[in-house]
């Protein structure tokens, strides 16, 4: 196929303003990513669109596995509100309310912010 050009699972995209810290989670548009390697603003750096990792979640409520999962952008943490936020993927294990961290499946498609 002529026209095929990669993969999706990672994809290249360019640091925002501040760059990028490799784990570190990051909504560019209504993408959202986590960066594999550390790279400064402006750079390219490779992004994790889909699979299944770790990431910072809001303290102060549960999820339970399957779970819908929102990226707070003013937070910096995933979060079972969907108002205002950004869908990402799903729980694919509990977490506590006192959890500083869940584990989450990255759904790999752009989802528009709930109103």
């Amino acid at each position: 196929m002529k026209n095929f050009v990669q993969e999706d699972e990672v994809v290249e995209l360019t640091a925002p303003v501040g760059g990028v810290v490799s784990g570190g989670a990051y909504q560019i548009g209504q993408l959202f990513v986590v960066a594999v390697a550390s790279a400064p603003a402006g750079s390219k750096f490779s992004a994790l669109t889909e699979g299944v990792t770790n990431l910072p979640k809001a303290t102060g409520s549960a999820w339970a596995e399957g779970s819908l999962l929102y990226w707070d952008s003013t937070a910096n943490n995933l979060t079972i509100t969907a108002t205002g936020n950004l869908l990402v993927g799903v729980a694919v294990s509990p977490a506590a309310s006192a959890a500083a961290t869940g584990r989450v499946r990255l759904n790999g498609v752009a989802r528009p912010q709930e109103p």
